[in-house]
């Protein structure tokens, strides 16, 4: 079996958690007895028997690789449209289908169309399948379900002692985590909060404004920590973590922080709660009440306790899509689309 990853964004143009995703899932891949390569777009001579590809698809590119004999896999994100009004799922979903319903305008559609096509389309959440369903008509044996790992550093790690007195808030500064509004309600709150991360650019407005927000008391910030044992440890010394996104996928900062022992304090949305429940603290609806919550969450922290939620290695997730490789690949194996158990939980 070899399978050949694909991705039209550039990492080095946009770090972040899919750059994570494909990297740990390839070289997990490989550890499992899965041969894996980057789609070469120069190489005609390059084989494969499965195109994996991460983010929207091109219709033409579904049907080449088809045409070849290959299967096709897609890894999407719908972060934005998991996250939304059920009014507004509702009124998606009803233009979608009725656009749809005319052959002439399918292949207008883009990644409405492409996503039917698609041999597997693989996502994390419930709220996500449930959107490929029921929106976009996409045969529910087709949509599998396959977490983020974690990597065993995070899996071994445990609580640490949470003596610092900074809450902390590690990712991408960005618009979509909302890094100045959370920034500001620190400064409000009069909590302190440690932001870990760096920006897509340095010229971005937004990042400027975060800048003129740090104080090094209630607003304290450190780039990008490439070592992971340092960022380990400032998550283990750390009173809590606070991630206050617009919307996210799975977030794995909220996953690492957990299994470093921290209770987390997030924005309530769909993601959260599918993924944590009543585990952890949630801000309330509307910014008037938030810097209350901020200053209440870091006043209960050390009463407080980490969510038990299942956590898995980026092998056992690898393990999961090898299975779902073989299924496409021989069709008298029953399709399981959804996600096995975890071999490994919070302690």
């Amino acid at each position: 079996m070899k399978v050949l990853f694909n991705c039209h964004v550039p990492f080095m143009l946009a770090h972040g958690g899919t750059q994570v995703q494909i990297e740990h899932t390839k070289a997990a891949l490989n550890q499992v007895g899965v041969e894996t390569d980057f789609l070469e777009w120069w190489n005609d001579r390059q084989t494969a028997d499965v195109l994996h590809h991460f983010g929207s698809i091109p219709v033409h590119t579904i049907r080449l690789a088809q045409e070849k004999g290959w299967k096709v896999v897609n890894t999407i994100l719908l972060s934005e449209t998991a996250n939304r009004a059920r009014s507004a799922l509702l009124l998606r979903r009803v233009l979608i289908r009725a656009v749809m319903a005319v052959p002439q305008l399918r292949s207008l559609m883009g990644q409405w169309h492409s996503l039917r096509l698609c041999d597997r389309v693989l996502i994390s959440l419930e709220a996500e399948k449930q959107i490929l369903v029921r929106s976009y008509g996409v045969s529910e044996n087709r949509v599998g379900k396959l977490p983020l790992g974690l990597k065993e550093s995070f899996l071994r790690a445990g609580p640490g002692s949470r003596t610092g007195d900074y809450l902390i808030s590690h990712g991408t500064i960005t618009l979509i985590k909302r890094s100045v509004e959370l920034a500001r309600l620190a400064r409000e709150a009069r909590v302190p909060i440690l932001f870990i991360g760096k920006p897509f650019a340095q010229a971005d407005d937004y990042w400027k404004a975060f800048r003129q927000l740090v104080d090094d008391q209630f607003v304290r910030y450190r780039p990008h920590v490439g070592s992971e044992p340092e960022l380990i440890h400032l998550l283990q010394q750390a009173r809590g973590f606070v991630l206050m996104s617009r919307f996210e996928n799975w977030s794995l900062a909220a996953h690492e922080a957990a299994a470093c022992g921290l209770p987390l304090l997030l924005a309530d949305l769909p993601w959260s709660r599918e993924r944590f429940g009543g585990q952890v603290t949630y801000f309330p609806k509307g910014r008037a009440s938030a810097a209350s919550a901020l200053r209440h969450f870091y006043e209960r922290c050390p009463a407080l306790s980490a969510p038990r939620v299942p956590f898995h290695s980026w092998r056992e997730v690898a393990e999961m899509l090898r299975d779902i490789y073989a299924q496409m690949l021989d069709s008298s194996i029953p399709a399981t689309p959804g996600m096995t158990a975890p071999r490994q939980a919070v302690r």
